[in-house]
């Protein structure tokens, strides 16, 4: 496939990806309402979301049931992402049955923020000037929109930071992987691993409420797919264009939770997000701009 024609294409793939993450986050909210706790649906999340994993596996003939297919080195490392991203969707959960859609998409926009922090205290990576001043910013709007000290202030806008700061260290950790790990046996491995850490959540705290019958299982179900497809949609379109090209679209996401709070939930928080978001973009954009200028 022709270079343009392949970035157009990992352009698509990440839209529809942003697009699948506010059906599942519409979905939550939704099922939050009806009583399930963001533990249940993190769980249920991690249980049916694997589906589509195992069927692309299956479909570049990577799914062998052996040990040697499976096997992968840092086992440990593996399974405690696993477990960061269960603690990463049950915080990113729980503020989607309390915040609004588009606050909760600014403040996830730190975690591009959190990355450079994990790759300088993981990796030894070293940060400029110009970094440095994008962090500054960055949590100089993210501290704009949280408003502490005021009447407006809430504990739980903390979540989606704390969510950023679990899916940082994620990103992160991938580093540590050799090459012969493919993205689909590493997932599969996150979403085993999360998936035995959000049941061992559930059991520990409030256990299950029900089982979803009827609409619920069927709603639960396509939260489930939502959002497993568009993690699988993320990593395939990092795998055909470069993140410098590609991370910038993920603003697009701010956009398009606005309009679904908007439709679905009449939300409208302009005051709340602006001029905060205008900073917290500017930041991930200056980082974007110093990793092709050091690339270049």
């Amino acid at each position: 496939m022709p270079e343009q024609k392949r970035i157009l294409l990992a352009i698509l793939l990440t839209l529809t990806a942003i697009i699948g993450f506010d059906i599942m986050g519409i979905l939550v909210r939704i099922m939050s309402a009806r009583g399930y706790s963001a533990a249940e649906l993190s769980a249920y999340r991690n249980i049916f979301g694997v589906i589509p994993s195992l069927l692309v596996m299956a479909w570049l003939g990577e799914l062998q049931f052996t040990r040697k297919a499976l096997a992968i080195t840092r086992w440990k490392l593996a399974l405690f992402r696993g477990f960061t991203v269960a603690m990463a969707q049950l915080l990113f959960y729980t503020s989607l049955g309390i915040l609004e859609l588009a606050t909760i998409s600014a403040l996830a926009q730190t975690s591009a923020l959190f990355v450079v922090i994990f790759s300088v205290v993981l990796l030894g990576e070293k940060v400029g000037l110009w970094r440095i001043f994008a962090l500054a910013v960055g949590f100089a709007g993210a501290l704009w929109i949280l408003r502490p000290g005021t009447e407006s202030f809430t504990i739980y806008a903390l979540l989606p930071i704390a969510a950023s700061v679990c899916y940082g260290f994620t990103i992160v950790s991938v580093r540590f992987f050799d090459a012969s790990v493919t993205n689909t046996l590493m997932y599969l491995w996150s979403s085993i691993a999360s998936t035995a850490s959000a049941l061992l959540y559930v059991f520990f705290t409030s256990g299950f409420t029900r089982f979803p019958v009827g609409q619920d299982f069927l709603l639960i179900f396509a939260l489930s797919l939502a959002g497993g497809i568009a993690v699988l949609f993320l990593m395939f379109a990092y795998r055909m264009a470069a993140p410098s090209i590609l991370a910038p679209f993920s603003y697009v996401g701010i956009l398009t939770a606005f309009f679904f709070g908007w439709i679905f939930f009449d939300e409208a928080p302009v005051e709340t997000l602006f001029p905060g978001v205008i900073l917290i973009v500017g930041a991930g954009a200056v980082i974007i701009w110093r990793e092709q200028f050091a690339r270049k």
